[in-house]
C-alpha cells in the first residue's frame, strides 16, 4: 500500500489529524526499512556472487580479485601501511587535495557562472574560450600541471579544481539565466542596486542549480586528485592504486577503491545536509517528497 493510500485509510477510520500523521510516519519508516533491506540485499548478492564465482573458478581471482582477499588486503593496508607511508597518511593526502580543489573550483565556478549569466557581453566574449578549455582532455591538463609545478600537491589541486569548475560553472550560469525576469524587473523598480539584486534575487534563485552541481562535483574532485597522483606523486591513494596495478594486485586496487567510495559517500551525505540547510526556505517539490 502506498503512503497516500495509508494516510487516506487512517483519515477514513477516525478522521483525526494525529492518526493521519502517525500513519504517515509508519509508512515512512516502512519505506526506509524496505530501502535499506533492498540495498543490503543487493550488496550481499553482488559480493556473495563474486566470492562464489572466484571460488568455483568461473572468474579468475588473479585478474578480478576476491571479496575475502580484498578484506584481508584492506586490513593489511591499515595495519602495515604502504611503501609511501601509512595508509592513513595517503588517505589524508588525497582528501586534502580533493577538498582544496573542490573549494577552489566551486568558488570560481559560482563567481564566473553568476558574472557571465548576468552579462551577455562577457558570455559572448569568454564563452568560446571556456568551451575550448573544457574540451581539453583532463589527463593532458594533469600532465601539463605536473610538468609546470612538479609532483607535489599543487598539480592535483589544480586538476581537481578544473574538473569541479566546469560542473559548477555551467550549472550556475544556467541557474542565473533561469531567474524569473519579472522578479528582476520588480526589484529594479523598487530601487534595488545591482549588488542587492545579485545577493537577494539572482544567487538565491540559482542556488538550487548550484547545490545540485556540488553533489557530482566532489566526486570529480576526487577523480582529479587521483588522476594527478597516478601521473606523478609522492603519496596518495592514486599512487597506491598505481603501485597495486603494477604489482598485479587486484585486491589492493579494489581495497583502495572501497576506501574512495566511502569518502565520496561521506561527502555526499554532508552536501545533502548543507543542501537541506541552505534550501530550507524552499517548499519541497512533489517529486522530492519520497526521494532517497
Amino acid at each position: 500500500m502506498s503512503t497516500t493510500s495509508t494516510v487516506s485509510a487512517a483519515l477514513v477510520k477516525d478522521g483525526t489529524p494525529s492518526s493521519a500523521a502517525a500513519a504517515a510516519k509508519r509508512a515512512a519508516r516502512q519505506r526506509t526499512a524496505l530501502v535499506w533491506a533492498g540495498r543490503i540485499g543487493l550488496a550481499a548478492f553482488i559480493i556473495g556472487g563474486w566470492q562464489a564465482f572466484t571460488t568455483w573458478g568461473i572468474v579468475d581471482p588473479f585478474f578480478f580479485g576476491q571479496p575475502s582477499g580484498i578484506a584481508r588486503r584492506l586490513v593489511d593496508l591499515f595495519q602495515h601501511g604502504t611503501e609511501f607511508g601509512s595508509f592513513y597518511s595517503n588517505i589524508w593526502t588525497t582528501i586534502q587535495e580533493a577538498l582544496a580543489g573542490f573549494a577552489l573550483g566551486a568558488v570560481a565556478g559560482v563567481i564566473f557562472g553568476v558574472a557571465l549569466g548576468q552579462s551577455r557581453f562577457l558570455a559572448d566574449v569568454l564563452g568560446p574560450y571556456i568551451k575550448v578549455v573544457n574540451a581539453i582532455p583532463r589527463i593532458v591538463l594533469g600532465s601539463i600541471f605536473i610538468v609546470a609545478f612538479g609532483i607535489g600537491v599543487l598539480p592535483k589541486i589544480l586538476l581537481a579544481a578544473v574538473l569541479v569548475f566546469f560542473i559548477v560553472f555551467f550549472n550556475a550560469f544556467q541557474g542565473v539565466r533561469e531567474v524569473d525576469r519579472n522578479i528582476l524587473a520588480n526589484a529594479k523598480v523598487l530601487g534595488a542596486s545591482q549588488t542587492q539584486i545579485i545577493r537577494h534575487v539572482t544567487v538565491p534563485s540559482a542556488l538550487t542549480w548550484i547545490i545540485a552541481s556540488l553533489h557530482s562535483a566532489f566526486g570529480f574532485a576526487i577523480v582529479g586528485a587521483l588522476v594527478g597522483e597516478v601521473l606523478g606523486a609522492q603519496s596518495g591513494l592514486g599512487l597506491v592504486i598505481k603501485t597495486a596495478q603494477n604489482q598485479f594486485d587486484p585486491n589492493g586496487v579494489f581495497a583502495t577503491m572501497l576506501v574512495i567510495s566511502v569518502i565520496v559517500l561521506g561527502a555526499e551525505w554532508l552536501i545533502s545536509k548543507l543542501e537541506h540547510r541552505l534550501l530550507s526556505w524552499r517548499p519541497p517539490a512533489p517529486t522530492e517528497a519520497n526521494s532517497l
